[in-house]
């Protein structure tokens, strides 16, 4: 008895799920469809993120092979693409490739660069802070005191490994413009801060002993 009464317990769970499917047929039929939008959509934009990637990689080598053997025709042009597609990887390198040949004369262009890598392109942080502090290096024969800390201080702020690096750059701007109290200020600072790499702090004694006597 036991046994019918299951048999007939499952049979009407088996027939309710079943009306359930036909009457929702319509719903199921569409969400289905949704997932396997949604999946081939996903993979869909690896893959084109793969290929794009590819093609940064080989127009970024390209570039490179033509400039070591004098083929410069266009490679401002090309660079400037790579730049502008604000890829995480071959935009900082394009842009970088421009500065470190002095490809470009403009500062104004240049810290246009400078701004699209920190504003628009989403980089891991401490390459972020790596490039707001190249970006106050490279500024710092051509701006005045406030102008360079605004450049700066969001990782001289921070926790981030370039701090040391920006902070010694503070100091010596001061110590170019005479400011001596300020440039000693800056060094101190460098001296406290926590696992400070060896080579900025053997530095910071040396201009600490050669300027102020210490």
């Amino acid at each position: 008895m036991d046994e019918e009464i299951e048999i007939i317990n499952t049979n009407t769970r088996v027939e309710k799920l079943k009306n359930f499917l036909i009457s929702k047929r319509k719903q199921l039929i569409t969400l289905l469809i949704l997932i396997i939008l949604i999946l081939i959509s996903f993979f869909g934009y690896q893959e084109f993120n793969t290929r794009s990637k590819e093609k940064l990689a080989n127009k970024f080598n390209e570039i490179f092979t033509n400039f070591e053997n004098e083929k410069k025709q266009n490679i401002n042009s090309n660079l400037i693409e790579i730049i502008k597609t604000k890829d995480k990887t071959y935009s900082p390198l394009a842009f970088f490739f421009l500065l470190d040949n002095d490809l470009i004369s403009s500062n104004q262009e240049i810290n246009s660069y400078f701004d699209l890598l920190i504003n628009d392109v989403s980089l891991d942080k401490e390459i972020k802070n790596l490039i707001i502090y190249k970006k106050g290096l490279f500024n710092s024969n051509f701006v005045d005191e406030n102008q360079l800390l605004d450049i700066l201080n969001p990782v001289i702020k921070s926790e981030s490994i370039w701090k040391p690096q920006a902070m010694y750059l503070m100091a010596e701007f001061y110590l170019a413009k005479n400011q001596k109290q300020k440039s000693k200020d800056f060094f101190d600072q460098v001296m406290n801060i926590e696992n400070v790499s060896p080579k900025i702090k053997l530095e910071v004694q040396r201009r600490l002993r050669s300027e102020f006597g210490e």
